[in-house]
């Protein structure tokens, strides 16, 4: 899932883009008000935190032209204001929930899952196939009870291949939308197999049946049964 920080202060973005990264989320930063409501229009998130406080356009200009604009992506302000009337304002506007500074990051976190568990029906935070289940709100995946230790990446990777189940998948696919490198001077396919037989040895060891499959001269696919 896709995170946009609007945040200036540098170290706390800092600190924020880690934790979040740590969780699995990808994470695009944005120092000003200018640059934040540029990237929340044109681009797709799943969550916007976003600071009160910001050089150029303000927080709450930002939230407010979003809404007007009919964009539902869950928002959630970080201010130093603690009076009621901020808050009250700014849930007024448009915000789905609010954070004083300084706050526990632990805090932080918790309420991005629930925003996140709330933004989307239940059926999209899960991606299923036979026992293979991904958690896209806890970046967790688990295969027949046992949890799988994945990377970022290996998480992402799998996202992927969960959405196209089914269906083969290239290497220039997976370069273009995982890695969102299309234009390397250098393919990735080395890259892209090696990463492919780390996440396989994960899913499908000591598994009653393989689900990632490796189409000859075409990609990977996952499937139950062979492709």
């Amino acid at each position: 899932m896709r995170v946009l920080v609007v945040e200036d202060e540098r170290k706390l973005a800092q600190v924020l883009t880690a934790a979040l990264q740590a969780e699995h989320y990808e994470v695009v930063v944005a120092a000003t008000g200018e640059g934040g409501f540029s990237r929340a229009s044109e681009e797709a998130f799943d969550l916007v935190v976003l600071d009160l406080m910001l050089p150029g356009r303000n927080g709450l200009e930002i939230l407010q032209t979003l809404r007007q604009r009919h964009l539902q992506t869950p928002v959630l302000i970080l201010t130093a204001r603690d009076g009621i009337e901020d808050r009250v304002l700014g849930l007024d506007l448009g915000a789905d929930d609010y954070l004083v500074k300084p706050f526990a990051l632990p805090e932080l976190l918790a309420r991005i899952r629930a925003l996140l568990r709330r933004g989307r029906p239940s059926e999209v935070l899960r991606l299923k196939a036979a026992d293979l289940e991904l958690d896209l709100v806890t970046r967790r995946g688990v295969r027949g009870g046992r949890l799988l230790d994945l990377t970022a990446r290996e998480f992402e990777l799998l996202e992927y291949l969960l959405r196209h189940q089914g269906h083969w998948v290239s290497r220039e696919m997976l370069a273009r939308e995982v890695w969102r490198e299309p234009r390397r001077a250098t393919p990735l396919d080395n890259v892209i197999d090696v990463q492919m037989a780390r996440l396989r040895k994960k899913v499908d060891a000591d598994a009653g049946q393989r689900l990632i499959h490796t189409v000859r001269g075409v990609g990977f696919v996952l499937r139950e049964g062979e492709p």
